[in-house]
C-alpha cells in the first residue's frame, strides 16, 4: 500500500531536522534540465548498430553490443560527454533538495548539476566518482555527493555497459559498501530513479537479507499510470497492475512509494518539505527602547526570556538579531532551558546574528541589512513580532523599528508563520493590524489574533503562541 503525500512530508521533514535525510537522485532529476534518460542516451548507439531502442527491455545490453561491434569504447564515451557537458539551466527540483540541510547526496547521473545546485546554494560540495577520492576528505564541505556510476568529465571510467557492471564489484567495491552504511543508517528519498539499477539491487537485497522486517523506511516517487495514455483497456489494467506489483516489491525493502498524477507534484511537494523542515526554527523579531503604558521593562525582559525557553523546550532553535532591550533576555532564557536538560547544545537551539556595525554608507548599510535579515529570516519557518522601537539618531525621539517591518515584509514573502504580538505596542501593533485585517490568510491565528492584540499576562501570552507553535509541529 502507497503512503500518502502527508506522511512523507512529515516523515522526511522530521529526519531533515534530526540530521538523517539522504538523497538519491536518478535521471529523472536532471531532465527537467534538459538532460537525456537512459533510452535518449542510448538511442543513437542503437540506432548505429541496428538496434530500436523502444523494443529494448535490457538497456544495458544495447551498450555492450555497441561496444562488442565497435571494440571500442570510445563512442560510448564520447556519448556521455556530448550528452552531459552541455551547460543548461539547474530545475527548482535539485535547487530545492541543494538548500535543504542535507548532507548526503547519492546519485547514479553523470551530469553535474547536483553540485553545482549545492554550490549555488553557498554550500560546499565534496564530489566522490572515484575510489580513490572516498578516502580523503575536502576542507570546508558542507555535503557529499556520491556519482556511483561516474562523471561526464571522465566519461572513459562511466559505467554503462553490461561489463562495467559486472565489474562493479571489482573495480568499485567501496560505493556499494558506503551505500550500504548509508541505507542502514539514513532515510532516503528517492526522485527520478525507476529501480532497474542492478547495483542498486544488489545492495537493498543484502540489507534485506541481513535486517528482514527490520529494514529502514525509505520513500520514493512514481508516476501513476494514467488511463488516458492507452488506447486499450486490457493494456492499461495490465500496466496498472504491474506499478502495483513494483509498488509491493519496493516495500519489500523498505522503500515506500507516493504516487503523484503529474511530475509538477514532486516539486510541490519537494517545497512543503522544505517549508515544513524549517517549522522548528523560530525567528523572534523585536527591539524596545520604550514599553507602552500596559508593560515595562522587567515584563519585557521576561516575556522574551520566557519565550526562548518555551520554544527551546520544544526543540525548537531560536534565532534572533539580538533587538535592543530584549536580545540579552532571549539569550538568557534559551540558555537556562539548554543547560537545564541534558544533551542539549547551544548551537542546536540558538543562533545569534547581531547586526554589522560601522557602516559609514547609509545606502551600502541598507543593502547590507536587508541581505542580512533575508538569509536569516530565510533558514525559518516561523516569525514572532514584540514590540519593535528605537530611538531616532537625529531627533531623539522614540519611533517605529522599520527593521521590524522590513522582517515582517520578507517573513511574509518566504512564507513563514506569523505570530504578532499586537498588545506589545509599537511595530507589532502594525504587523498585528495587517494580520488581523487580512485574517483569511493566517487562518492558525484565527483563534488567537483578538488575545495576541490585548493579553499582557506573560505566560498566558506564551502559551497562546506555543499552542500555535505546536499545532505546525503536528
Amino acid at each position: 500500500m502507497s503512503i500518502s503525500k502527508e506522511e512523507l512530508i512529515r516523515n522526511y521533514a522530521k529526519a531533515i531536522r534530526e540530521g538523517n535525510a539522504a538523497i538519491f537522485g536518478g535521471a529523472g532529476l536532471s531532465r527537467p534540465s534538459g538532460f537525456v534518460d537512459w533510452k535518449g542516451l542510448l538511442r543513437p548507439l542503437a540506432s548505429d548498430i541496428g538496434l530500436d531502442v523502444e523494443k529494448e527491455k535490457d538497456l544495458l545490453s544495447v551498450a555492450q553490443f555497441y561496444k562488442n561491434q565497435r571494440r571500442t569504447r570510445t563512442e560510448v564515451s564520447q556519448r556521455i560527454l556530448d550528452a552531459f557537458s552541455s551547460d543548461v539551466r539547474i530545475n527548482e527540483n535539485i535547487q530545492i533538495i541543494s538548500r535543504l540541510p542535507i548532507f548526503t547526496y547519492w546519485t547514479t547521473n553523470y551530469d553535474e548539476l547536483l553540485e553545482k545546485g549545492i554550490r549555488e546554494a553557498n554550500r560546499n560540495p565534496d564530489v566522490k566518482s572515484e575510489t580513490d577520492q572516498l578516502s580523503t576528505m575536502k576542507r570546508d564541505r558542507d555535503a557529499i555527493v556520491y556519482k556511483m556510476h561516474g562523471d561526464v568529465n571522465h566519461p572513459a571510467k562511466a559505467v554503462l555497459t553490461k561489463e562495467d557492471y559486472e565489474l562493479y564489484e571489482y573495480k568499485r567495491p567501496l560505493f556499494r559498501t558506503a551505500l550500504k552504511g548509508d541505507l542502514v543508517s539514513k532515510v532516503f528519498l528517492f526522485i527520478g530513479f525507476s529501480f532497474e539499477d542492478p547495483n542498486l539491487d544488489y545492495v537493498l537485497g543484502q540489507i534485506h537479507s541481513l535486517l528482514g522486517e527490520n529494514t529502514p523506511s525509505h520513500y520514493c516517487f512514481s508516476k501513476r499510470v494514467q488511463e488516458e495514455d492507452f488506447g486499450d483497456p486490457k493494456e492499461y489494467g495490465y500496466y496498472i497492475a504491474r506499478q502495483d506489483m513494483q509498488e509491493e516489491n519496493l516495500r519489500n525493502y523498505g522503500i515506500q512509494t507516493v504516487f503523484v498524477d503529474s511530475y509538477s507534484e514532486i516539486t510541490a511537494i519537494l517545497r512543503e518539505i522544505e517549508r515544513v523542515s524549517k517549522l522548528y526554527n523560530v525567528f523572534i523579531s523585536g527591539s524596545a527602547d520604550e514599553y507602552p503604558s500596559s508593560w515595562n521593562k522587567n515584563q519585557a525582559e521576561e516575556l522574551a526570556g520566557k519565550l526562548a525557553g518555551a520554544l527551546v523546550y520544544e526543540d525548537c532553535r531560536v534565532s534572533s538579531g539580538y533587538g535592543l532591550g530584549l536580545g540579552s533576555a532571549i539569550i538568557n532564557g534559551a540558555l537556562d532551558v539548554i543547560y537545564s536538560d541534558k544533551y542539549r547544545h547551544i548551537d542546536e537551539h540558538l543562533c545569534l546574528r547581531p547586526f554589522p556595525q560601522n557602516i559609514s554608507d547609509p545606502k551600502e548599510r541598507e543593502k547590507r541589512w536587508k541581505k542580512y535579515r533575508e538569509d536569516i529570516i530565510d533558514e525559518t519557518g516561523i516569525s514572532i513580532f514584540m514590540f519593535g522601537n528605537k530611538k531616532d539618531a537625529t531627533s531623539g525621539k522614540i519611533v517605529i523599528a522599520d527593521g521590524c517591518l522590513e522582517e515582517f515584509r520578507i517573513a511574509k514573502e518566504k512564507g513563514n508563520i506569523i505570530i504578532p504580538i499586537g498588545s506589545t505596542g509599537y511595530a507589532a501593533k502594525i504587523i498585528w493590524d495587517e494580520v488581523k485585517n487580512d485574517i483569511s490568510n493566517y487562518q492558525y491565528l484565527s483563534d488567537a489574533i483578538d488575545k495576541l492584540g490585548e493579553e499582557t499576562n506573560v505566560d498566558t501570552i506564551i502559551s497562546i503562541i506555543m499552542e500555535i507553535v505546536k499545532k505546525q509541529h503536528n
